[in-house]
């Protein structure tokens, strides 16, 4: 139930001197913070630019949006804030965070005003036993998260909170610990993971940027035998990306782009589906391939 809807119900109950049993009440009030079961995402992001342009990748971020119901907050899991130690951000008024370079001035003037949620924040920490959560306020909202989110929820009325990346842990650790995170997805909260399965800058053709299909083979290599074993629910082998040959090592040079991914799929539970969409190379060497899992 609605925080609105809750209150506006209670506004109309008849004054005749009865007393609503605590049981009743509380029953009430539980409704406030359970939902329907949120989807999770992963979102390619790849450029910045994104954020600014209209191409199909942006069609497919604003489809999503459509397509999954209106979240109370959001959780994000960006490529684009790596910490030691895990942290995430407490404050009531992110900053948007121009964490880039080399770009037009109409990026770095976007602004994306979403509200912060210390609540969610607290709850979050309070959540995970693995590790000690810091609670951040100096961080804001990187490009990572704000570049998508600007499409799904283009009038930033919805809180967002990030979690950042522990640098010094194990794949098997980030997706142990976002298995943590599930109860939150009962509640209201859209988890997102933002990356990039395929992403090695070192050799993206900048003059193809905006290319959509185009893609070195051993680029199309990792990306489709991911996809394989996303469908097929072999997590094991994309948690042991250093052990599948050439063409991971290539895609994934550095894993900060790829950890979002497990972070998404550690949370679908047996029972749900992944649909894939913007399912395509650009500039060479990165996908922009995404997943909404429930």
């Amino acid at each position: 139930m609605k925080r609105n809807n809750f209150l506006k119900i209670l506004a109309a109950l008849p004054l005749t001197g009865a007393v609503m049993k605590l049981k009743e009440l509380g029953k009430m009030t539980d409704s406030l913070i359970s939902t329907d079961k949120m989807p999770v995402l992963f979102l390619g992001h790849g450029s910045p630019m994104n954020a600014i342009e209209e191409n199909e990748f942006v069609e497919g971020f604003r489809n999503i949006g459509k397509e999954i119901p209106k979240p109370n907050a959001i959780l994000c899991i960006s490529a684009h804030w790596e910490t030691r130690g895990t942290f995430v951000t407490a404050m009531k008024n992110p900053s948007t965070i121009h964490d880039f370079g080399g770009f037009p001035q109409k990026l770095f003037d976007v602004n994306y005003p979403a509200p912060g949620s210390p609540e969610l924040a607290k709850e979050t920490k309070d959540l995970i036993k693995k590790t000690e959560v810091g609670l951040d306020d100096k961080w804001g909202l990187d490009h990572g998260a704000w570049s998508v989110l600007k499409h799904l929820y283009p009038d930033a009325d919805v809180p967002v909170i990030e979690m950042s990346l522990d640098y010094h842990q194990t794949p098997q650790y980030h997706y142990d610990l976002a298995k943590e995170l599930s109860s939150l997805r009962d509640k209201g909260v859209l988890i997102v993971g933002s990356g990039n399965m395929v992403h090695n800058l070192g050799l993206i053709e900048w003059n193809k940027l905006n290319t959509a299909g185009y893609g070195f083979d051993w680029a199309i290599e990792a990306g489709e035998k991911m996809k394989k074993y996303i469908l097929s629910g072999d997590h094991k082998q994309l948690i042991n990306f250093r052990s599948q040959g050439k063409s991971f090592d290539m895609a994934i040079p550095t894993p900060e782009h790829y950890l979002p991914l497990l972070y998404a799929l550690a949370l679908k539970e047996e029972n749900e589906s992944v649909s894939i969409f913007n399912d395509k190379a650009v500039a060479g060497s990165l996908t922009m391939t995404s997943l909404k899992i429930n």
